[in-house]
C-alpha cells in the first residue's frame, strides 16, 4: 500500500515552465492529491505569454511557489540554469510541467533520497525515461546504479544523464557547470551528459522507470521541443548502421579525444 501523505523537507520541486500552465495545474494538482509536499516549489518560467503567465501567478495564491522569470524566452538551457540558482535547499527534484507523478512516487522518492542522504557521491538518481540505461548493476529497493566505461558498446551509453524527471544534489551546476545556452535543448541535454561523465558524476536509475511518471502532451499543450525525426526514429538498415558509426565516433571523441576541459560552461 502506497504512503498516504509524505513532506519531504530539505527538497525543493523545480519545474520549468514554458506556455503550458494547464500542464503545471495538473502537475500541482497530481502532487497535492498524492499529499506530497516539499520544503520550497520553485516554478522557472521561460517568458510565458501573459495569458499563462497570469495563470501561473494565480496558482501562487493556492500553492506555496517561488515563481522566477524572465522578460523574454531563452531557452530551456537558460530556464534551467535561472532556476536552479534560485533553489535554496540541498537536493532539487527536477521535474518539466509536461509529467504527472502515479501514485508509487512517494515510495519511490523515499528510497531516492534516503540513498542520497547515505552516499555523498551520488550526483542523480532518475526516475524516468524513454528506454533503459543500457549498462546497469542492481542497487537497491528497484534501483539499479548506472556504469559507464569507454569501452561500452552501445552508444546510449552517453545518457548517463538526462533532463527527464530526477533528484540531484543542489550543488550540481558547481561541479557540472551550468547548461549551455543559446543553443537548441537537445544539444544542450547533450553537452550535459558529456559533462556528467567527464566529470565522473555518479547515479541511480530506477529500473521500472514508467513507475513514478507519466508524460502527457495533450493536443491543446503539446511538447515544445522539436527533433529531427528522420535521424532520430528511422529505420532503415541504412540509415541505422550510418547513426551508429557517426554516434559512436562522435561520443567518443566528445568524452575522450576533445582536449582537457572536462567542465562545460
Amino acid at each position: 500500500m502506497e504512503p498516504t501523505s509524505t513532506h519531504f523537507p530539505g527538497v525543493t520541486l523545480l519545474i520549468t515552465h514554458f506556455n503550458r500552465s494547464s500542464s503545471l495545474r495538473r502537475l500541482l494538482d497530481a502532487f497535492s492529491r498524492l499529499q506530497c509536499t516539499f520544503e520550497d516549489i520553485v516554478v522557472s518560467d521561460d517568458g510565458s505569454k501573459p495569458e499563462h503567465l497570469s495563470v501561473v501567478q494565480a496558482l501562487a495564491e493556492t500553492y506555496p511557489l517561488r515563481l522566477i522569470t524572465t522578460p523574454k524566452n531563452k531557452g530551456l538551457a537558460n530556464n534551467l540554469n535561472k532556476g536552479q540558482v534560485a533553489v535554496r535547499t540541498p537536493y532539487t527534484l527536477y521535474v518539466q510541467e509536461d509529467f504527472v507523478p502515479k501514485a508509487a512516487f512517494a515510495r519511490h522518492f523515499t528510497d531516492a533520497l534516503r540513498f542520497m542522504q547515505q552516499e555523498p557521491d551520488l550526483d542523480i538518481v532518475r526516475f524516468y525515461a524513454y528506454f533503459a540505461y543500457p549498462y546497469l548493476r542492481p542497487y537497491a529497493n528497484g534501483y539499479s546504479e548506472m556504469l559507464y566505461q569507454p569501452w561500452y558498446l552501445d552508444y546510449n551509453k552517453i545518457y548517463y544523464y538526462s533532463d527527464h524527471p530526477h533528484l540531484r544534489r543542489s550543488h550540481f551546476l558547481d561541479k557540472f557547470g551550468r547548461y549551455v545556452e543559446g543553443i537548441k535543448s537537445d544539444k544542450a541535454e547533450y553537452l550535459m551528459c558529456v559533462s556528467f561523465i567527464k566529470n565522473k558524476g555518479r547515479g541511480l536509475f530506477l529500473t521500472d522507470f514508467r513507475a513514478m511518471f507519466d508524460q502527457v502532451n495533450p493536443p491543446e499543450e503539446p511538447s515544445t521541443v522539436s527533433r529531427n525525426n528522420w535521424r532520430q526514429q528511422s529505420r532503415n538498415p541504412f540509415i541505422v548502421a550510418l547513426r551508429t558509426v557517426y554516434r559512436q565516433l562522435k561520443y567518443n571523441y566528445d568524452l575522450h579525444l576533445s582536449g582537457n576541459k572536462a567542465r562545460i560552461n
